[in-house]
């Protein structure tokens, strides 16, 4: 049978389809090995990092704004609070709140089961990544790849906080070095409801914004954060909607530093 040109031509055009296809599937697949190579290496590091750093933190929500140094221990974190709503804190006082941490274990219960829900839903956030957006890489800045990321409609949310997440759009910036994510920021691109807003909703336009940093040591950490997202949800008694958390001058310190040793590193501290 003779092949007409028409048909060469369209059997030119649907291979260069396929190769076309057949390439983005192939960056699409590249991608998310890498977001997902970043993610194992952020998880492997919170696991083998046992490090303790003292840092200065300027934390605003709308009913406060603290200024306080905190000190990283085996026992729980220690914190002077120097600045108290724009009103210095008197040295004295500073002391007797960081005596009464010390001897209170339920106030260190109480922190240290707090962080252990961070954590956990931190590390719960991390394993999503991968799959519950559509990753595209945007640019390289120096050292840092920019990827862009969307909600994946065939992902399905395991809980109401992926819920959350997964209305996210935005971007992620990682170290191609160190496979380390330096920024996540998102904005919400729609409505959030649980149970059709019986326990609250979200409203889309939302923010967030998590900057990281190398504090030395291979040790990254959380310099900033930014949380403002709209609306009121009864599940997230933890967690503050409105927030601006910046951290400054990290210094690390002995892995089995005590509290009463925290307390003397912290009052050595002064800006």
């Amino acid at each position: 049978m003779r092949t007409t040109n028409m048909g060469r031509a369209g059997a030119w055009t649907l291979g260069a389809f396929i190769l076309c296809l057949s390439a983005r599937i192939a960056v699409a697949q590249d991608t998310k090995q890498f977001v997902q190579q970043a993610v194992n290496t952020e998880l492997a590091a919170d696991r083998d990092d046992h490090s303790h750093w003292l840092y200065f933190e300027t934390d605003r929500r709308p009913d406060r704004t603290i200024n306080q140094w905190v000190a990283e221990t085996h026992d729980g974190d220690l914190k002077r609070i120097v600045d108290f709503n724009g009103q210095p804190v008197a040295l004295p006082d500073q002391r007797s709140k960081m005596d009464a941490f010390i001897q209170d274990p339920s106030a260190r219960a109480k922190q240290h089961k707090s962080g252990q829900h961070d954590d956990k839903q931190a590390a719960e956030m991390l394993q999503m990544l991968p799959q519950a957006f559509i990753w595209t890489e945007t640019e390289v800045k120096g050292s840092d790849k920019i990827l862009h990321f969307k909600p994946d409609p065939q992902f399905s949310p395991p809980d109401l906080e992926g819920r959350v997440f997964a209305a996210m759009e935005g971007d992620m910036a990682v170290d191609t070095q160190q496979h380390r994510i330096v920024s996540l920021k998102g904005k919400m691109i729609h409505d959030v409801k649980f149970l059709g807003g019986l326990l609250g909703g979200l409203d889309a336009g939302g923010t967030f914004d998590v900057e990281r940093r190398e504090s030395g040591h291979g040790v990254w950490q959380i310099t900033e954060t930014h949380v403002h997202i709209q609306g009121h949800a009864l599940i997230f008694k933890l967690i503050s909607e409105q927030e601006d958390d910046v951290r400054t001058d990290f210094k690390p310190l002995s892995a089995d530093i005590s509290l009463q040793e925290a307390k003397s590193e912290l009052l050595a501290e002064h800006r």
